[in-house]
Protein backbone atom coordinates (compact mmCIF):
# COMPACT_ATOMS: atom_id res chain seq x y z
CA UNK A 1 0.00 0.00 0.00
CA UNK A 2 1.36 3.43 -0.86
CA UNK A 3 1.70 6.16 1.71
CA UNK A 4 0.71 9.16 -0.35
CA UNK A 5 1.71 12.73 0.29
CA UNK A 6 -1.31 14.97 0.02
CA UNK A 7 -1.44 18.71 0.24
CA UNK A 8 -3.40 19.79 3.30
CA UNK A 9 -6.84 21.11 2.42
CA UNK A 10 -8.97 20.51 5.54
CA UNK A 11 -8.09 19.99 9.18
CA UNK A 12 -7.25 16.35 9.73
CA UNK A 13 -6.32 14.49 12.88
CA UNK A 14 -3.35 12.16 13.06
CA UNK A 15 -4.32 8.54 13.67
CA UNK A 16 -1.22 7.95 15.80
CA UNK A 17 -1.01 10.96 18.11
CA UNK A 18 -4.55 12.35 17.77
CA UNK A 19 -3.29 15.90 17.22
CA UNK A 20 -4.49 18.17 14.43
CA UNK A 21 -2.18 18.01 11.43
CA UNK A 22 -1.01 21.55 10.72
CA UNK A 23 1.96 20.60 8.54
CA UNK A 24 2.14 21.61 4.90
CA UNK A 25 1.97 17.91 3.94
CA UNK A 26 0.35 14.92 5.57
CA UNK A 27 0.41 11.19 4.90
CA UNK A 28 -2.63 9.19 3.97
CA UNK A 29 -2.22 5.45 4.50
CA UNK A 30 -4.53 2.64 5.56
CA UNK A 31 -7.47 5.01 5.02
CA UNK A 32 -6.16 7.25 7.80
CA UNK A 33 -4.22 10.51 8.05
CA UNK A 34 -0.83 10.74 9.73
CA UNK A 35 1.80 13.34 10.54
CA UNK A 36 4.88 12.54 8.48
CA UNK A 37 6.74 11.93 11.76
CA UNK A 38 4.05 9.58 13.13
CA UNK A 39 3.81 6.91 10.43
CA UNK A 40 6.55 4.47 11.47
CA UNK A 41 7.52 0.89 10.77
CA UNK A 42 6.22 -1.42 13.50
CA UNK A 43 9.53 -3.32 13.56
CA UNK A 44 12.45 -0.90 13.16
CA UNK A 45 10.51 2.30 14.02
CA UNK A 46 11.94 4.20 11.04
CA UNK A 47 9.76 7.10 9.95
CA UNK A 48 8.27 5.88 6.68
CA UNK A 49 8.36 9.34 5.12
CA UNK A 50 12.17 9.18 5.51
CA UNK A 51 12.40 5.60 4.19
CA UNK A 52 10.53 6.31 0.95
CA UNK A 53 6.93 6.65 -0.07
CA UNK A 54 5.94 2.99 0.23
CA UNK A 55 4.62 1.22 3.25
CA UNK A 56 3.33 -2.30 3.59
CA UNK A 57 0.78 -3.88 5.91
CA UNK A 58 0.47 -7.48 6.89
CA UNK A 59 -0.61 -9.32 10.02
CA UNK A 60 -1.71 -6.03 11.56
CA UNK A 61 1.74 -4.46 11.15
CA UNK A 62 2.82 -1.31 9.31
CA UNK A 63 6.16 -2.10 7.71
CA UNK A 64 8.94 -0.43 5.77
CA UNK A 65 10.01 -2.18 2.59
CA UNK A 66 13.11 -3.80 4.12
CA UNK A 67 11.22 -5.28 7.07
CA UNK A 68 8.35 -6.44 4.87
CA UNK A 69 10.78 -8.28 2.59
CA UNK A 70 12.73 -9.67 5.54
CA UNK A 71 9.57 -11.05 7.15
CA UNK A 72 7.47 -11.99 4.14
CA UNK A 73 9.71 -11.80 1.06
CA UNK A 74 11.03 -14.78 -0.84
CA UNK A 75 14.68 -15.59 -1.16
CA UNK A 76 15.91 -16.97 -4.44
CA UNK A 77 18.93 -18.71 -5.85
CA UNK A 78 21.39 -17.20 -8.31
CA UNK A 79 21.44 -19.28 -11.50
CA UNK A 80 25.18 -18.61 -11.97
CA UNK A 81 26.73 -19.14 -8.52
CA UNK A 82 23.88 -21.09 -6.87
CA UNK A 83 24.14 -18.93 -3.74
CA UNK A 84 21.09 -17.48 -2.01
CA UNK A 85 19.83 -14.10 -3.15
CA UNK A 86 18.26 -12.17 -0.25
CA UNK A 87 14.71 -10.97 -0.90
CA UNK A 88 15.70 -7.29 -0.77
CA UNK A 89 18.67 -7.52 -3.17
CA UNK A 90 18.54 -6.22 -6.74
CA UNK A 91 18.80 -8.96 -9.37
CA UNK A 92 18.82 -9.42 -13.12
CA UNK A 93 16.15 -11.80 -14.42
CA UNK A 94 16.22 -13.63 -17.74
CA UNK A 95 13.45 -16.08 -18.67
CA UNK A 96 12.59 -16.57 -15.01
CA UNK A 97 16.21 -17.14 -13.95
CA UNK A 98 17.61 -14.73 -11.34
CA UNK A 99 21.23 -13.57 -11.12
CA UNK A 100 23.14 -11.47 -8.61
CA UNK A 101 24.18 -8.25 -10.34
CA UNK A 102 27.83 -9.29 -9.95
CA UNK A 103 27.08 -12.71 -11.52
CA UNK A 104 25.24 -11.35 -14.55
CA UNK A 105 28.05 -11.90 -17.03
CA UNK A 106 29.00 -13.87 -20.09
CA UNK A 107 29.83 -17.45 -19.12
CA UNK A 108 32.62 -17.55 -21.74
CA UNK A 109 34.53 -14.22 -21.55
CA UNK A 110 33.22 -13.19 -18.09
CA UNK A 111 32.40 -9.73 -19.42
CA UNK A 112 29.74 -7.97 -17.37
CA UNK A 113 26.44 -7.48 -19.14
CA UNK A 114 25.05 -4.00 -18.64
CA UNK A 115 21.77 -2.35 -19.55
CA UNK A 116 21.36 -2.31 -23.32
CA UNK A 117 23.88 -5.11 -24.01
CA UNK A 118 22.78 -7.95 -26.28
CA UNK A 119 23.01 -11.52 -24.99
CA UNK A 120 21.81 -15.06 -25.64
CA UNK A 121 20.78 -17.69 -23.14
CA UNK A 122 22.10 -20.90 -24.70
CA UNK A 123 21.29 -24.15 -22.89
CA UNK A 124 21.29 -22.36 -19.55
CA UNK A 125 24.51 -20.45 -20.29
CA UNK A 126 24.47 -16.67 -20.55
CA UNK A 127 26.57 -15.54 -23.53
CA UNK A 128 27.32 -12.03 -24.71
CA UNK A 129 26.38 -11.35 -28.30
CA UNK A 130 29.90 -10.30 -29.20
CA UNK A 131 32.17 -13.09 -30.41
CA UNK A 132 31.30 -15.45 -27.58
CA UNK A 133 28.12 -16.89 -29.02
CA UNK A 134 29.86 -17.60 -32.36
CA UNK A 135 32.88 -19.15 -30.61
CA UNK A 136 30.66 -21.23 -28.34
CA UNK A 137 28.76 -22.64 -31.31
CA UNK A 138 32.01 -23.52 -33.04
CA UNK A 139 33.38 -25.24 -29.90
CA UNK A 140 30.35 -27.53 -29.68
CA UNK A 141 30.26 -28.10 -33.48
CA UNK A 142 26.96 -26.38 -34.09
CA UNK A 143 26.23 -24.91 -37.51
CA UNK A 144 27.09 -21.24 -37.79
CA UNK A 145 23.53 -20.28 -38.61
CA UNK A 146 22.21 -16.86 -37.89
CA UNK A 147 20.89 -16.76 -34.35
CA UNK A 148 17.53 -15.26 -33.52
CA UNK A 149 17.72 -11.58 -32.72
CA UNK A 150 19.47 -11.21 -29.38
CA UNK A 151 17.44 -9.59 -26.63
CA UNK A 152 18.91 -6.66 -24.75
CA UNK A 153 19.36 -6.28 -21.02
CA UNK A 154 16.34 -4.21 -20.03
CA UNK A 155 16.39 -3.64 -16.27
CA UNK A 156 17.25 -4.88 -12.85
CA UNK A 157 14.54 -6.12 -10.53
CA UNK A 158 14.00 -7.10 -6.93
CA UNK A 159 13.39 -10.70 -6.13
Amino acid sequence: MDAQYRKKTLSQYCWDCGETIRDKYLLYALDRYWHTACLKCSICRITLADAGTSCYTRAGLILCRDDYLRLFGREGECHACRETIPANEMVMKIQGLAYHLKCFMCSRCHGTLALGDKYQLWEGRLLCDRECLRLFRRSVNLPQRRAPKAPRVASAAKT
